[in-house]
């Protein structure tokens, strides 16, 4: 991913958000609206989550240190995974426990036409930052679909925010609906309703990047096609197979290669030394984001047997 278009989206999507939660809590005042007030919390959520995606980024820039000799490429992931945490606690079960409140306890809502001119102008906004996520999605993604790049993607950023931006523009639709029902049938439990559908909205949101923000901060490995063509790429020149590989994402766009390799037999000293450095010119030419290669020439030992 660009560092550029993956900013892009996240100042979007913080820009956005933080007009929508004033503009929210303020209709909260004036309502009273459960459902509103659930949503504020939720585009406050978004908007630090938006900060801190932006500080990952910063951060992770930082040179490699003597204790940190690989750098910091996974403060993006490890301020994602903050992210998500974040969206589950401060966003879905606020909006659960409030909306169960308002389901046991409700209480009539006052000048609901305010909470419902916001909550569309905020649908508004939103729908210019999920476009603009997605936009920028787009050039990374290639022929993937929604679901494969969020699941497959090694940066972090898009994903989230991609995420984030459909669960808001899904629960600003669930709080119009309860606001309307509750106008509609003059039963204000209706908007402790479409706050719980929220919490529940924002849980499963939560859960999802939690489980793959986990995977990217442990460490994933190149994806099948990368691996096969970092393997095609070293079994070339006068390397004869690859004996034993291991690969791994130390950041967003940096990857470490650690490969044994059974030479041709009888090359020189010199001769071994340009194969090593054939192949690691060969890999970064096809993987650009292979970075770090270290590359050992060993005895094919499976011909012994």
């Amino acid at each position: 991913m660009s560092a550029g278009g993956g900013t892009k989206a996240i100042i979007a999507a913080l820009v956005a958000n933080a007009g929508i939660a004033a503009a929210k809590f303020t209709g909260f005042l004036i309502t009273g609206s459960s459902s509103m007030l659930a949503e504020s919390v939720h585009s406050l959520a978004d908007t630090s989550n938006q900060g801190l995606l932006l500080l990952g980024q910063k951060t992770s820039q930082r040179k490699a240190t003597r204790a940190h000799p690989f750098g910091f490429g996974r403060d993006r992931y490890f301020y994602s995974f903050i992210v998500a945490l974040m969206l589950f606690s401060l966003g879905s079960v606020f909006a659960l426990y409030e909306g169960i409140h308002k389901i046991s306890e409700p209480e009539p809502l006052t000048s609901p036409l305010v909470a419902v001119g916001i909550l569309v102008v905020a649908i508004g906004l939103e729908s210019y930052s999920f476009y603009t996520a997605i936009q920028e999605s787009k050039k990374i993604k290639g022929d993937a679909g929604w679901w494969a790049f969020i699941r497959q993607a090694k940066t972090p950023e898009l994903p989230v925010v991609l995420l984030e931006d459909a669960g808001a523009l899904l629960g600003l639709v669930f709080a119009l609906a309860g606001v309307g029902l509750s106008v509609v049938t003059g039963e204000p439990v209706w908007d402790g309703i479409g706050t719980v559908m929220i919490g529940v909205l924002l849980g499963i949101i939560a859960i999802i990047l939690i489980i793959e923000m986990k995977s990217l901060l442990i460490g994933e490995g190149a994806s099948e096609t990368d691996l096969d063509t970092i393997v095609d790429e070293l079994a070339a020149g006068k390397v004869e197979r690859v004996i034993h590989i291991r690969t791994l994402y130390i950041g967003p766009d940096e990857m470490l290669v650690a490969a044994k390799l059974a030479l041709v037999p009888g090359l020189e000293t010199g001769e071994v030394a340009q194969a090593i450095d054939d192949a690691e010119a060969r890999v970064r030419a096809k993987v650009p984001t292979a970075k770090l290669i270290y590359l050992e020439p060993d005895l094919d030992r499976s011909l012994a047997r």
